[in-house]
């Protein structure tokens, strides 16, 4: 989120794995309502709890301003700069599949993450509906594409 108003969106910092037998795990949920600084501080601090290889960050939303944030924080922390190309329903789709082959386990309950999951479908997905923004799911979704990598990612088309 690049705002801190009552109506602003959350910023999902979701912390994940994946061990030697690609068996994904969410971990944490630290997801915040706040300002860049504010949510750029819990995701270097969960860096940190968690000793993670990096933080992810979709830069649709504010562009440099999110990485440029996090920078400021901690100019070492290694950043995975994603793009959204396709919606967030879309882009949920493989790691669905994930959860429906039993690949993915959560370690400990994150009720509103798991809320969010529920209530998330393709008609909520595609469309902004007033106050539903999937945030957690969304930082889980582009989390677990990273990293499972190609094992879920589309083919990329070769234009002609």
């Amino acid at each position: 989120a690049v705002t801190a108003h009552s109506d602003s969106d959350e910023t999902g910092v979701i912390v994940c794995g994946v061990d030697a037998g690609n068996r994904g795990y969410v971990i944490d949920d630290q997801s915040i309502k706040g300002a860049p600084e504010v949510w750029a501080r819990r995701a270097v601090a969960a860096y940190r709890q968690y000793s993670a290889d990096a933080i992810v960050v979709e830069t649709n939303q504010g562009g440099d301003m999110a990485i440029a944030t996090i920078r400021a924080i901690d100019a070492a922390v290694p950043i995975k700069n994603v793009h959204a190309s396709r919606g967030k329903f879309i882009r949920a789709e493989p790691v669905s599949a994930l959860y429906e082959q039993g690949r993915v386990s959560h370690v400990g309950t994150f009720a509103q993450l798991e809320d969010q999951m529920c209530g998330f479908s393709s008609e909520r997905g595609s469309s902004r509906e007033e106050g539903y923004s999937p945030d957690r799911v969304d930082a889980l979704v582009w989390a677990m594409t990273e990293l499972f990598g190609d094992m879920i990612r589309p083919p990329v088309s070769q234009a002609k």
